[in-house]
């Protein structure tokens, strides 16, 4: 038995929200054991670290995210005009997933990893593509998160936008084989059981019906859920329209793609009629409030009516304090009447879509929870209670405040420092970076 105990902790959850002053929490192998005073007495054998009334709260999850793309800021490759969304993705998205090989995606996903850890994240839920490097990848992409410690889904986006039947099959296939590695492992129990599978799909807009029915199949041999972008933009609901006469999710429904672990990306032009669907199923909307932002696709006036809402930065890094901050303030200026706390909540959904494809507890500071924990040494100005903690957020509490993260009951960043030397690798990531962004401009 390996018991650690986090002294003197101010615990916070943000949903149901609370917050404990001067509390211990003790730590079993990868789980919560107790939460409460004293503890150090009654578990003498323990290992203690003082938190100093440091905040303790669940990990921050973020609920979709673009791993391939971290090696595109400050890109320097040629990219032609982008005037609308579809040219953005033509121009600059699906020529960097092309030139993507082994070694740029195993860089991008690393210090994609990193960087999610020092924001307070200890989860990611991603979203790949490498079209010239499908075979393998999702496990280049796991490969990433084991070496930092950070837990994680991902999936493999299956379209037909490169290479029609072809390249919906190996997209499909991907899905599958990793999904069997993941049960493999888990059977095995080669390594601490922090990756998942999900079922990917780009968008109904390069997803034919034949995809849809290899998608529909996937999820049957893997028993996962489909993760998906859907109405990100006008024109996939156009095309929906003008190509099969459906609204976007009533396509998806059609092939039994909407269950309790769909995780549809954006939606910000579903129909009621495919909200209804989305809400019947028991399945999550992602909001990536920044991504819509900086697309200039719009806003999403529905999130009042999705059953279960959760927030991702669609490749914007992985700093949830920075995108809850986003979505409320977005919200306010569209006119919206949602306050803090709903977006707190929000945030905190991230760990629902963990409870459902890990099979185990996360997000609350209780016994037999997971211990993924983030710890932050922010100073309230002002009462912290309960009732406000999302405005501590909102209005002052953010990543620079992270100095330690805790994933399946180990400390992979403590004092603001990872257990390995991460400088050589942001040295190597800077140099694979140019020969992707050059592999980039020799695409035709």
């Amino acid at each position: 038995m390996s018991i650690i105990i986090l002294k003197n902790a101010t615990g916070v959850q943000l949903h149901p929200a609370k917050v404990w002053e001067n509390v211990d929490i003790a730590i079993e192998n990868d789980v919560i054991l107790e939460v409460g005073t004293s503890l150090a007495a009654r578990y003498p054998q323990a290992k203690s670290k003082e938190m100093n009334g440091r905040i303790v709260m669940p990990g921050m999850v973020c609920a979709h995210n673009h791993f391939y793309s971290g090696l595109s800021r400050g890109i320097q490759a040629t990219i032609p005009p982008c005037p609308d969304f579809i040219s953005t993705l033509k121009n600059l998205w699906w020529r960097l997933d092309r030139a993507l090989d082994e070694e740029s995606l195993y860089y991008s996903g690393l210090i994609c990893a990193l960087e999610a850890v020092r924001s307070g994240c200890t989860a990611v839920i991603d979203h790949h593509a490498s079209p010239e490097y499908i075979g393998g990848s999702l496990s280049q992409l796991r490969n990433a998160f084991l070496k930092v410690g950070l837990r994680g889904m991902t999936c493999f986006e299956t379209t037909d936008r490169n290479g029609g039947t072809k390249e919906l099959v190996a997209g499909v296939e991907e899905n599958i084989r990793f999904a069997g590695e993941i049960d493999a492992a888990r059977k095995k129990g080669e390594q601490p059981y922090l990756v998942e599978a999900h079922i990917g799909a780009h968008a109904p807009f390069t997803v034919p019906d034949e995809g849809l029915g290899m998608l529909k199949e996937a999820l049957k041999i893997t028993g996962r859920g489909l993760h998906i972008h859907a109405a990100e933009d006008g024109y996939d609901v156009s095309h929906s329209h003008h190509r099969y006469g459906k609204d976007l999710l009533v396509r998806l429904a059609e092939f039994d793609l909407l269950d309790s672990k769909t995780l549809v990306a954006h939606g910000l032009y579903l129909s009621e009629t495919d909200i209804a669907l989305l809400n019947a199923s028991d399945g999550f909307l992602v909001h990536n409030a920044r991504s819509n932002m900086n697309n200039h696709v719009g806003y999403n006036q529905h999130l009042l009516e999705i059953r279960n809402l959760a927030l991702g930065t669609d490749g914007i890094g992985s700093d949830m304090f920075e995108e809850m901050k986003f979505a409320f303030f977005k919200h306010r200026d569209a006119g919206g009447p949602l306050w803090p706390d709903s977006f707190a909540r929000a945030l905190s959904n991230g760990n629902e879509l963990l409870n459902r494809n890990f099979n185990a507890r996360f997000g609350r500071l209780e016994a037999c929870f997971k211990a993924d924990l983030t710890v932050c040494d922010y100073q309230p100005p002002t009462p912290l209670i309960a009732e406000n903690i999302a405005g501590h957020i909102a209005f002052g509490m953010g990543s620079a405040s992270v100095c330690g993260v805790m994933v399946n009951g180990v400390m992979i960043y403590e004092n603001r420092q990872f257990t390995f030397d991460c400088e050589p690798i942001f040295a190597e990531a800077q140099r694979v970076a140019k020969k992707l962004w050059a592999r980039m401009d020799n695409l035709s």
